[in-house]
């Protein structure tokens, strides 16, 4: 436990939530099966809070300065932790009603159950850590504020831009982003007296999208008591094994059927996945109510000038189908304008905070970025990394050297 806890804070999350690239690129897949490495870190940390090896540890020395973290999901969690650590009093600052970001609200209970959340959170509250929830920064606090009252503000608020589908009847009764259908179910399964949930129950769903997201809609759906879930990817179907383009370490790109399809296929009897396939017009009836989705099979080929593929729809491909709610899971964009704009931040070609590279303070003065809002949409181990670094960076900052790993 005392060795783990050097890298990773938050072993009880990435022990149930990531996808293992560790185990993928273990030396030990070229002569059989590689270290069960996620599974062994989950086993340490509960076995260690179990045994009563975790117990707070505020710092026994404070610094006298001030940081405020702007978002609670994994990378913001992880500054405070280590900033907290250092001696730096640190304040979070959460929209939401719960701390935590996606993995309280964009990962499904039954994927993540949220009391391991609440554990950890109580913990870095004894520690000293402040958590504020209900407070959007760039509306109900100004970042003039925060930048008075703090020596110095990391953003960590994600990559929470939904990457929407543009296609006639858009905007039919029915259609949800997938993680405001994933957020309003967990709020219900926290809070049963939350009714503004989105239900599936006795429905015909349609995903679009077929990464993690998605994935979890599916299951989401299935759950519910969905009459039937179908999930449309634009991409080929992977191979189901290596091919000789894609070697190890690399990451595999292969067909994964992940916990949603298997339940998928439990209980409808097949895979819900389609592949190659987009939409093309959401078809409404007369009181403005979802009732079909016309959908289109693609094509891809290489481009010869760019070498890139490129895709086109196959003519005479067309077909309906019924279809009474539809979760969009294609991606995020980057960061939200309303933070980028009180904050006054220089922006990637792709919406992400520019920062130098390999660094992460920002174009206004002592704020700082780490995790999705800095790298774009990626995995909890990524927000982890970038948490340590900007934490190093701010205690730099702020100290003028730093002692953080």
């Amino acid at each position: 436990y005392n060795r783990l806890r050097k890298t990773n804070p938050f072993p009880e999350f990435t022990g149930r939530v990531c996808p293992h690239p560790c185990e993928v690129g273990c030396t030990c897949n070229l002569g059989g099966d590689p270290v069960n490495i996620k599974e062994k870190e989950l086993s340490i940390i509960e076995r260690a809070y179990e045994s009563g090896l975790i117990k707070p540890e505020p710092p026994e020395v404070r610094t006298g300065k001030t940081v405020a973290i702007v978002g609670s999901g994994p990378s913001g969690l992880c500054v405070a932790e280590y900033l907290n650590r250092r001696g730096h009093s640190v304040t979070v600052y959460e929209r939401s009603d719960r701390v935590g970001g996606l993995l309280m609200y964009g990962i499904p209970n039954m994927k993540l159950e949220k009391t391991y959340i609440e554990r950890k959170v109580k913990l870095m509250e004894k520690e000293g850590v402040v958590f504020k929830t209900g407070v959007n920064v760039g509306v109900d606090v100004k970042a003039q504020d925060l930048k008075k009252q703090y020596d110095a503000v990391v953003l960590c608020c994600g990559a929470s831009n939904p990457r929407d589908i543009k296609a006639p009847g858009r905007k039919s009764k029915g259609i949800y982003f997938a993680v405001d259908y994933l957020t309003r179910v967990t709020k219900h399964v926290l809070n049963p007296e939350f009714t503004d949930f989105v239900d599936a129950k006795w429905k015909n769903v349609l995903v679009i999208g077929g990464g993690d997201t998605g994935n979890d809609c599916v299951g989401s759906s299935i759950r519910q008591g969905a009459k039937s879930v179908v999930q449309l990817e634009m991409m080929p179907q992977p191979p189901k094994e290596r091919t000789e383009s894609n070697p190890w370490p690399e990451w595999p790109k292969v067909l994964k059927t992940d916990y949603g399809q298997q339940e998928a296929i439990a209980v409808f009897g097949k895979d819900p996945r389609i592949y190659e396939t987009t939409v093309k017009e959401f078809i409404k009836d007369d009181k403005g109510v979802l009732k079909q989705v016309k959908c289109v099979k693609l094509a891809w080929e290489k481009d010869e000038k760019t070498g890139r593929m490129k895709m086109s729809e196959i003519a005479g491909s067309e077909y309906v189908l019924d279809v009474d709610l539809v979760f969009i899971a294609a991606g995020f964009l980057g960061t939200q304008d309303y933070i980028a704009k009180d904050f006054e931040l220089k922006l990637t070609e792709r919406t992400n905070v520019a920062t130098k590279p390999g660094q992460y303070k920002t174009s206004a003065d002592r704020v700082f970025v780490a995790g999705d809002m800095h790298r774009g949409q990626s995995l909890v181990v990524w927000a982890i990394r970038e948490g340590r670094e900007v934490a190093k960076a701010v205690d730099q900052d702020l100290m003028g050297y730093s002692n953080l790993g």
